[in-house]
């Protein structure tokens, strides 16, 4: 096959000039970071969503001047002693806060009842999270005479977020790599064949990050957008090279020369490897779909750690395999597994298989079983917003949050502004007086102030504030009995038209364009990956099979992010004090990274199936043997990929937090129930009908196989991944 002949032609090359393509990588490494250094960008959530009616509701505000900009957040103010005695700090802190560039103005000072907190609203000329750390250390100084003076300031908002220090991911990647260490010694049993994953892997994830940098430079991203690119980088990219250097080793081992073994390798493993990471990528490029910029864009951002995962399996690692040569299992280490021969390894998943063939309806069942009771808590799923309330203790956004509870109410950190543009023809102050009164008698309002026109006179303008706290479903529930049961029956027959909007309604809005394009995601996404195994395995069935079985994992998955931290089941181990709501855009994340990964694994599995039954035609035997011979290397970079992601549980966010927990669950679900047990029992049940396909499709189809068809007289029961 002429694409098999290329990859092999560019491994031999990689391996025949190691140290250049080494060198080569260096070089571009140290020149992104450096890039990055000086002219990377920032990276800030922007929830504004054009086209919603928040959205049209804040460019109303704007244009008619009761706001000078979309973007603000709040100062506030806490001296438990009062904040009169303060007066003069507070004011000179308004005046400073007022002349730092970005700032467009600040509002007088809002005291609560009890007079030791207060608050002033600051807007901005865009979003803060977008104008890098000088700005917050001006915010910063700006705000020093009220601290001098005793006083506590902190902010919220997107100020808050941009105040709070670069989330710090050192330690879970620092986590994620030493347990790869463990597991790659455990599998190996070589220290250099361990370390040479770890090595390739850390310098694809150093140069993604520092890419993603200097795109941010130019895009706007959301906060969460390194930490997705880390994970999945580092997760991908020990996997991939785990793939490769396990093949490599086996090539050895038959009598290959290093530059010849490098270039098979990268032939057979490496293409499953470049199929698998197309899988991700376009998983994650569905995300697009949704026309939200902000979930796209993290989709962007964790798709460019798995690119450069996958370049740097075909290329940096063959040049490592090269470099090492033959010395590969030099520094021997003696682990359990590592003296367990091949054949015994081999032996004991091939006992395995033989018992799953026996009974194949008990353990499909049994495995399918697990998923569902996992998957129930998913029908409770409620999306949402996770608000300051759940930041860290200590972070200055949760200093805030509390201080304008205890001093105003729960309500007052999640407000609404109603406004309305009276049509011809309509009284604006008659309409707006009667709209206040049925606000105020609306169930969930705490208070709500009078509708103040606008100095054109053609807005009204109140604000609402909830009994409920922004990220409870009672909120929820009011943004929705206010427009449409409070109203809109108030203003039909009228040519009035109201909107309800502020930040909380804006992050509501997003979370229900989410809900509402997630079938949408899960549909393209689905099908894409289809396409994918059709093509590459050229089988309906198991294409079929694997979505319908990728499906089930994710739903599991779902289920315990929603026990986890919707129930709170063990939340608090995780550094989580409450029940949270699921973060909207954490479910369809997930799907798009989990499905992605969850084809890795079948691609792998299925490609030594396929290649056994290339070569006998039997399909028991065939599944029998791709499972012995791929089982413990699939379940070796299992753990290590499920490690790299429950590392990030140390983070600060709540929604880094979710996504650790639900990633590193779904990997495991996947490549122990779903991988090892549902798909190979599903397969002995289909029998050959797993290699089902029309004459016409089959002429139809490109071929696009992962694997090469196996050499004559190659021993398959001793081949490793």
């Amino acid at each position: 096959m002429a694409q098999t002949a290329g990859l092999e032609r560019l491994g031999r090359a990689c391996a025949r000039h190691a140290w250049l393509v080494i060198g080569v990588w260096l070089v571009v490494l140290v020149a992104a970071v450096g890039a990055d250094r000086v002219w990377g960008g920032t990276f800030s959530d922007d929830f504004t969503l054009p086209g919603t009616e928040s959205g049209a509701g804040s460019d109303l505000l704007v244009g008619h001047g009761i706001t000078a900009s979309s973007y603000s957040a709040r100062l506030v103010f806490r001296d438990d002693d009062g904040l009169s005695a303060q007066q003069d700090a507070v004011d000179e802190v308004v005046t400073d806060v007022a002349a730092v560039d970005h700032v467009l103005a600040v509002s007088d000072l809002v005291p609560a009842q009890d007079g030791t907190v207060g608050y002033v609203t600051v807007q901005f000329d865009g979003n803060p999270g977008a104008f890098g750390s000088a700005f917050v250390d001006d915010m910063d100084t700006a705000t020093d005479p009220a601290r001098d003076a005793g006083v506590d300031v902190d902010y919220t908002g997107a100020l808050g977020q941009a105040a709070e220090p670069a989330p710090n991911d050192r330690l879970s990647e620092s986590i994620g790599i030493a347990v790869a260490i463990v597991v790659l010694l455990a599998a190996f049993g070589s220290v250099l064949a361990a370390l040479l994953p770890i090595v390739s892997s850390v310098i694809g994830v150093l140069t993604a990050l520092s890419l993603l940098g200097l795109l941010a430079a130019a895009v706007d991203f959301g906060t969460a957008s390194p930490t997705l690119a880390a994970m999945l980088g580092l997760g991908v990219g020990i996997d991939y090279a785990l793939f490769l250097t396990t093949r490599h080793r086996q090539q050895l081992m038959n009598g290959a020369d290093p530059v010849t073994a490098a270039g098979r390798t990268v032939a057979t493993s490496g293409r499953s490897v470049l199929i698998a990471a197309c899988t991700v990528v376009i998983a994650l490029s569905g995300l697009w779909a949704t026309r939200i910029d902000f979930i796209g864009k993290l989709g962007l951002a964790a798709g460019c750690g798995v690119v450069v995962a996958g370049v740097a399996a075909v290329t940096l690692v063959p040049a490592l395999l090269g470099a090492a040569g033959r010395l590969i299992d030099r520094f021997r280490v003696r682990t359990p597994v590592a003296e367990e021969s091949g054949d015994g390894s081999a032996s004991g998943w091939l006992r395995y298989a033989l018992a799953l063939d026996r009974h194949p309806w008990r353990y499909l069942l049994a495995g399918v079983a697990v998923v569902a009771v996992l998957a129930i808590p998913t029908l409770s799923l409620y999306l949402g917003h996770v608000d300051d309330g759940a930041s860290a203790r200590g972070s200055t956004t949760r200093e805030a949050y509390d201080a304008i509870t205890d001093g105003f109410g729960q309500g007052v950190n999640g407000q609404f502004t109603v406004a309305i543009e009276p049509g011809d023809g309509d009284d604006g102050a008659t309409i707006a007086s009667d709209l206040q009164d049925a606000i105020a008698g609306t169930s969930g309002v705490a208070a709500v102030t009078d509708f103040t026109p606008s100095q054109d006179g053609e807005l009204y303008v109140a604000t609402v504030t909830p009994s409920t706290r922004p990220q409870d479903e009672a909120t929820d529930d009011l943004l929705h009995t206010l427009r449409d049961d409070t109203i809109a029956p108030l203003l039909a027959g009228s040519n009035t038209v109201s909107y309800v909007t502020g930040m909380t309604a804006a992050q509501l809005d997003f979370r229900d364009l989410v809900a509402e394009r997630l079938p949408v995601i899960i549909a393209i996404v689905v099908s894409a990956a289809f396409i994918v195994l059709l093509l590459s395995f050229r089988s309906p069935v198991l294409a079929l099979k694997a979505a319908i079985l990728n499906l089930l994992s994710i739903a599991a998955a779902y289920g315990v992010v929603v026990a986890v931290f919707q129930w709170g089941w063990g939340s608090s181990l995780l550094g989580v004090d409450q029940q949270v709501p699921i973060e909207s855009y954490v479910p369809m994340i997930m799907f798009a990274i989990v499905f992605g990964l969850s084809m890795d694994y079948e691609v792998f599995l299925l490609s030594r199936v396929r290649e056994a039954w290339l070569a006998t035609g039997e399909n028991h035997g065939s599944v029998t043997t791709g499972l012995a011979v791929t089982a413990r290397v699939i379940s070796s970079a299992a753990l290590i990929m499920m490690s790299v992601f429950f590392a990030f549980v140390v983070s600060d966010s709540v929604v880094i937090k979710m996504l650790a927990v639900g990633l590193g669950f779904s990997v495991l679900i996947d490549a122990t129930v779903i991988r090892l047990l549902v798909v190979p029992t599903a397969m002995f049940l289909l029998g050959d009908r797993c290699w089902w396909l029309p004459r016409w499709l089959d002429r139809a189809l490109p071929h696009l196989e992962p694997e090469p068809e196996p050499e004559p007289g190659q021993d398959l029961s001793r081949s490793g991944r």
